[in-house]
């Protein structure tokens, strides 16, 4: 028992030292052309590659903010034959950080995107906001800041037990608490999680809504992938902090990539690359 807990100590004291990023994050799109425009004219995205796996009957996009081995940045799959999902209620949004919120707005307005809410103070605060949805309908909060290396900066999902939540990412994930923050006017608690501040790295926020446990999930958000050194250390860890492993720890085929996925207490989907073989992902990702 003794040797066990000297074990559980080492691998959980490892997952916060472990050199670990945001890379991108996966979801499912109808019509990949459509989608890339709105992003890189809207947006200010750049394309970062592109392919298509016809034996396979999908394509998939990179688009981003800089590169990917420096920025966090959005996996775009598209599965031919498919031009509609379903987003769900558990995914919240994408938060991208714009210098002038009004003024990317007005741009979303001439090129023909919804604006979900106008430019204005965010609810009990000064940080300007709005919201937009994209072609597929997944909502992106545009959030008023200076320069920053990181502009694609948040995902939002909800889930059913904050302080489990917290203390799940923290130990297996080695992320840290940046804020919580609980609005009981609108009945909501968030949670902020990253390896970073949130004006120089991408985010996890994580909301509770009062009373609400479960969520559907929908078929169109997919998963975060996240880098680490020790794909087999991580699962370690990910196992004795209660989360599900779905993919055992080891290399893809052919191209010796080392990975593992796992689900976390809601069920929401990571996939753990080794850090020195993030660009060969690509396959299984899709």
């Amino acid at each position: 028992m003794a040797q066990a807990a000297v074990s559980e100590g080492n691998v959980l004291g490892w997952a916060k030292t472990d050199k670990r990023r945001m890379l991108h994050v996966v979801y499912r799109v109808g019509n990949l052309d459509k989608t890339i425009k709105f992003y890189t004219e809207c947006l200010g995205m750049k394309l970062l590659r592109r392919r298509d796996i016809p034996e396979e009957s999908y394509a998939n996009a990179f688009l981003g903010y800089g590169p990917e081995d420096s920025h966090f940045v959005v996996e775009l799959t598209y599965n031919y034959g498919v031009d509609k999902y379903d987003i769900g209620t558990g995914f919240g949004h994408f938060g991208i950080a714009v210098e002038d919120v009004a003024k990317t707005v007005d741009l979303v307005k001439a090129k023909g995107g919804k604006v979900t809410r106008e430019p204005g103070p965010v609810k009990g605060g000064k940080t300007v906001i709005a919201f937009i949805e994209d072609p597929d309908g997944y909502k992106f909060e545009l959030l008023e800041r200076g320069p920053t290396p990181e502009p694609l900066c948040q995902v939002m999902l909800r889930v059913g037990d904050l302080d489990r939540s917290i203390k799940f990412y923290e130990k297996a994930f080695g992320m840290e608490l940046l804020r919580k923050r609980d609005n009981p006017d609108y009945k909501y608690t968030i949670a902020m999680m990253g390896y970073g501040p949130e004006d120089k790295s991408a985010v996890l926020e994580l909301t509770y809504n009062y009373g609400v446990m479960e969520y559907d999930k929908g078929n169109g958000y997919a998963q975060i992938a996240i880098g680490t050194d020790d794909v087999y250390k991580t699962a370690e860890a990910i196992r004795l902090c209660g989360g599900k492993i779905t993919r055992e720890p080891g290399p893809l085929p052919v191209i010796n990539t080392k990975i593992t996925a796992c689900l976390d207490p809601d069920g929401w989907k990571s996939v753990w690359l080794l850090t020195t073989k993030i660009l060969d992902h690509l396959r299984y990702c899709s």
